[in-house]
């Protein structure tokens, strides 16, 4: 544990930042295979951020709470780093056709990172949610990781259309 302590691998802590890294790392794979070029440059500087930010949550949750304090400004997500989450969807949102079923994750390989990245991130929600019943963690770290995983679907989608890779649908029960 950052700061002293000791906790048993499997401990719900160590599972929650060990996943959000799992979270960071899948996104890091996502930013290297993303082509050059300018149309991909602030997808690249977002999903960099993000990276930097899942950093300061895995801080926070690396410390006992007692010792969060002392990570100062890399205490959990930044203030403002949810809204510019939502305010990326949007933009992305802006660009992509309405859904009107599900689809199965794929596509390009940086859209199909980016589908296993908000899977991962699914899982570190899961996890955190399942901490805070045994210790004090920020709502904010909650919050911040459901609405990143949304951001990377949203992401994988826009990637997807942008490198001309059709969404493969769901064609539920009934179309077996």
């Amino acid at each position: 544990m950052w700061g002293g302590g000791r906790v048993g691998k499997d401990h719900p802590r160590v599972q929650a930042y060990g996943t959000v890294d799992e979270a960071s790392c899948a996104i890091g794979l996502a930013v290297a295979t993303l082509p050059g070029g300018r149309d991909f440059a602030p997808m690249k500087r977002a999903l960099e951020r993000v990276q930097r930010e899942l950093f300061d949550v895995g801080a926070l949750l690396a410390a006992r709470p007692e010792r969060a304090p002392k990570l100062g400004r890399h205490a959990g997500p930044p203030p403002k780093a949810t809204a510019r989450l939502e305010a990326e969807i949007d933009g992305w949102t802006a660009d992509l056709k309405p859904l009107k079923h599900f689809i199965l994750p794929g596509g390009a390989a940086a859209g199909a990172s980016l589908h296993l990245a908000r899977t991962i991130c699914r899982r570190a929600e899961r996890e955190v949610v399942a901490l805070s019943r045994r210790e004090k963690i920020p709502a904010s770290v909650v919050v911040y990781l459901n609405r990143l995983s949304d951001h990377l679907y949203t992401a994988a989608r826009w990637v997807n259309q942008k490198l001309g890779v059709p969404e493969t649908p769901w064609e539920g029960l009934a179309g077996r």
